[in-house]
């Protein structure tokens, strides 16, 4: 079975587990382990698996509401996003 995934142009920026618990979201890997201690509930990656990926995941239970996925899913489109891409939509 293939992960659902979601892409700007050809780079994916985010992918839904499959089973459907967590989505994996570009973060840069010098700011996972932060990210992760600062909220180990919600953010995680498989060791092994994503050690050398600019990814992290999220444990979609954890998230407070939609608008906090919406903020992370922005967020890692931006990242994924070719500059002038991201620089026209962040004019909008």
């Amino acid at each position: 079975m293939s992960v659902p995934r979601v892409n700007v142009e050809d780079m994916v920026f985010a992918a839904l587990a499959d089973d459907d618990a967590s989505v994996g979201v570009k973060c840069p890997v010098d700011e996972r382990a932060e990210l992760i201690a600062a909220e180990p509930e919600k953010f995680f990656i498989r060791p092994g698996h994503d050690d050398n990926f600019a990814w992290v995941r999220v444990r979609l239970a954890a998230l407070e509401d939609a608008q906090e996925l919406r903020e992370i899913l922005a967020d890692s489109w931006r990242q994924a996003a070719p500059k002038r891409l991201a620089q026209e939509h962040a004019q909008q």
